[in-house]
């Protein structure tokens, strides 16, 4: 569901209405509340919205964070494929020729990774970059068993920097907010919206009042939801410097 920040919205502001009207019509139902009740719910009340109020700061800064690594190796992905594209040239001729070829191909695999929303396709992209690598270093290897020196040894050493970015960015796009922390995030918001409308003066009333509140909240599960999804959210990484190593090489 996490990959579905506008479900997720949804989601949230339906159930957190709705604890909102059950604590009106819980409140309405009830005894009048005394006021040292009041009292001592309302400290109950602002210790709950201060804890949500951690939680979420805590938890959009989690996405913030994730979402600059993923632009981090972005870049150094595409620093990593520039860098071998160059190398390449200090092979024998045939040999480069090869090699700078099979990097167009697996450059163009990478900038689909990033573009892609069909979990289908996604699947033929990394089953396709799995077998552009294994052929990419088959070709280093070969030639670095045929010509053991450093200026090949400096090819490998920048096709293990390509092969290792690869790895890395897609570590970083499975490193998402924990699930535990989204229920515990959701539970405590249902309270609070819960006591707001149980605590209210007016309970006839109070729930039109008080949708403002699940609204808000509901807003920054979104936007957290959205930060922290790579691939469904509308926040995105755009390969923009992957692109950059991309446009000269599609030039005549």
């Amino acid at each position: 569901m996490m990959e579905y920040p506008a479900l997720v919205f949804a989601l949230s502001l339906a159930l957190l209405w709705l604890a909102v009207y059950a604590g009106t019509r819980y409140a309405k139902g009830a005894r009048h509340l005394a006021e040292d009740d009041r009292t001592d719910l309302g400290v109950i009340l602002t210790a709950t919205l201060t804890l949500l109020g951690l939680l979420i700061g805590f938890s959009f800064s989690m996405a913030i964070t994730r979402y600059d690594q993923r632009k981090d190796l972005e870049a150094a992905e595409a620093n990593a494929i520039g860098t071998e594209l160059a190398r390449a040239g200090l092979l024998p001729s045939d040999q480069a020729g090869k090699v700078r070829e099979l990097l167009k191909l697996y450059l163009g695999q990478r900038l689909l990774f990033y573009t892609t929303r069909d979990g289908g396709k996604l699947g033929q992209i990394n089953t396709m970059t799995a077998r552009l690598q294994s052929e990419l270093w088959s070709a280093v290897q070969e030639q670095a068993a045929r010509q053991p020196n450093p200026i090949v040894a400096l090819v490998a050493s920048g096709m293990n920097d390509v092969l290792n970015s690869q790895a890395y960015t897609q570590a970083a796009w499975w490193n998402r907010i924990p699930i535990a922390a989204w229920v515990l995030m959701m539970a405590i918001a249902v309270c609070c919206n819960a006591l707001l409308g149980y605590t209210g003066h007016h309970p006839e009333c109070m729930a039109n009042r008080l949708f403002v509140f699940p609204l808000i909240v509901a807003i920054a599960f979104f936007l957290i939801a959205d930060i922290d999804s790579p691939r469904g959210g509308v926040i995105r990484v755009h390969p923009l410097n992957l692109e950059s190593v991309a446009r000269p090489l599609s030039e005549p």
